[in-house]
C-alpha cells in the first residue's frame, strides 16, 4: 500500500446534503477497498484559476490516505464518471 494525496473539485451549486453524500461515498469506497489512515480536509468553496464547465468557483476536498493501487484506480474511474466532480488529481506521495 502507498500514501496518496487526492484532490477533487465539486460543482459549487450542489446542496449541502448532496455534496456531503458524494464526499462520504468516495470515502466509503476507499475504506471498502481496505484503505487506512484516511484524512479528509474540506477546503470549501474557492475561486478557480480559470472557468471549468461553466463554473468560476468550486468546492475543494483533499484526501490523504494509505491505499492500494486498485482502490485508487477505482476511485479515479468513479470520479471521471460523476458529473458533479469537475476536476480531480491523484498524487503518489511515497518517496522513492
Amino acid at each position: 500500500m502507498r500514501r496518496y494525496e487526492i484532490m477533487y473539485i465539486i460543482r459549487p451549486n450542489l446542496e449541502d446534503g448532496v455534496r456531503n453524500a458524494l464526499i462520504e461515498e468516495f470515502n466509503k469506497l476507499l475504506t471498502d477497498f481496505g484503505a487506512q489512515d484516511l484524512k479528509v480536509d474540506e477546503w470549501g468553496l474557492r475561486d478557480l484559476a480559470y472557468e471549468i464547465a461553466d463554473s468560476k468557483k468550486g468546492y475543494y476536498v483533499v484526501l490523504d490516505v494509505v491505499a492500494t493501487v486498485e482502490a485508487v484506480n477505482e476511485l479515479g474511474r468513479i470520479m471521471k464518471i460523476r458529473e458533479n466532480v469537475i476536476r480531480h488529481i491523484i498524487v503518489n506521495r511515497d518517496e522513492k
